[in-house]
């Protein structure tokens, strides 16, 4: 069985409209937001074996913030093709990912982020769990799904959406 977990970015900051939205920092909401999720994700076990993400600033400093709280995290495989990336290129990248990955971590943006988690949650997906996702995603929040088969058969209604995970539901 495969684990996908969808993360979006935390909060960034609007402070310099000078800045490219590719070159926004997180906010001081997101710095602290980030490494309650990463925290959240040891926790419980669920390590990704690899991470893919978009190359903007506000994710690379989301991914920095939870792995600080991981052991051994891997190292990232950003790309400027996952900024703000439409859920149909999203799917063709996590099933470009080797088998030898069992748990795969996306770090990326609304709302092509949201609408790939929609995309994929099929039969068996928690209910309470799926309201919440589908009323919002907000920054910070994690998707964990769980997948039988290889990466390249992911597809719409595929994957079981296990829980949503808010920042505000942390405590």
């Amino acid at each position: 069985m495969k684990t996908l977990l969808l993360l979006r970015h935390a909060k960034s900051n609007w402070d310099d409209a000078s800045l490219d939205d590719f070159d926004r920092p997180l906010a001081e909401r997101g710095r602290e937001a980030a490494p309650r999720m990463g925290k959240e994700l040891a926790a419980r076990g669920w390590l990704p074996d690899a991470v893919l993400g978009s190359a903007a600033v506000r994710v690379q400093q989301t991914w920095a913030l939870v792995a600080a709280q991981l052991t051994n995290a891997p190292k990232p495989a950003l790309s400027k093709a996952l900024y703000m990336a439409a859920p149909a290129r999203l799917l063709q990248h996590v099933r470009k990912t080797p088998e030898t990955v069992n748990s795969l971590l996306v770090v990326g943006h609304n709302p092509g982020l949201e609408e790939f988690a929609t995309l994929i949650a099929g039969d068996g997906s928690d209910d309470a769990s799926l309201s919440r996702m589908r009323e919002k995603f907000p920054t910070a929040a994690l998707a964990r799904f769980e997948f039988d088969g290889p990466w390249e058969k992911l597809r719409r209604g595929t994957a079981r959406l296990t829980h949503f995970l808010r920042p505000r539901d942390l405590g």
